[in-house]
């Protein structure tokens, strides 16, 4: 009889140690998606970033030759905000070297990371460009990334985004060659609200 009361409270046990650890499990689980939601809700940058929203005219000017004036060309972007307002997303048109250009960008800003992150495509080159970087203020986002240029080789890049106002933002481009060169400025947007 003895042995049957043991072999009853050993068996308590085990029930009671494996209620408490599903229960820990569990609750380690409520706090793991917990974790989750709040670094995939969209906050104070995304909203800022939506307020890039709506149709702009664009003015561009392209260095080839960093001692040379630039080449300058117009076209128009498109704005919007996706995935439930956690991502910016650019489509661009205009003409670059006597050619029709097309592009699209996607923004976002990294909760966990403190971090915003572009990529870009165009209907010009193979790459996917991916930028990284932060604010130094609300209006200032500036981005590092790298790149191979097919003239000039492997290249760091970095980008400057300026909002000026609801109605104007500059997007600027540096790059960086091999082999101690200086930074150059290869690209200035100028963006004005359409609607």
């Amino acid at each position: 009889m003895q042995f049957m009361w043991t072999i009853l409270g050993i068996s308590g046990l085990l029930l009671s140690t494996s209620m408490a650890m599903a229960d820990e499990q569990k609750s380690d689980m409520n706090m793991m998606m917990e974790k989750f939601e709040k670094a995939g809700a969209p906050g104070e940058q995304h909203k800022h970033m939506a307020k890039l929203e709506g149709k702009w005219d664009t003015k561009t000017k392209s260095w080839i030759e960093p001692d040379k004036p630039p080449m300058e060309t117009t076209g128009s972007c498109e704005y919007h905000m996706f995935m439930d307002g956690r991502f910016l997303k650019q489509q661009c048109k205009g003409e670059m070297m006597g050619k029709q250009f097309e592009g699209m960008g996607i923004t976002g800003y990294d909760n966990t990371s403190k971090k915003y992150t572009s990529t870009w495509v165009d209907n010009m080159a193979t790459t996917l460009h991916v930028m990284e970087g932060t604010a130094g203020d609300a209006n200032t986002i500036t981005q590092q990334g790298e790149y191979t240029c097919p003239m000039r080789g492997h290249m760091k890049l970095r980008s400057v985004l300026k909002i000026i106002d609801d109605n104007t933002h500059i997007f600027e481009m540096y790059g960086t060659g091999e082999k101690g060169s200086q930074e150059a400025k290869m690209m200035e947007i100028t963006y004005s609200r359409k609607s």
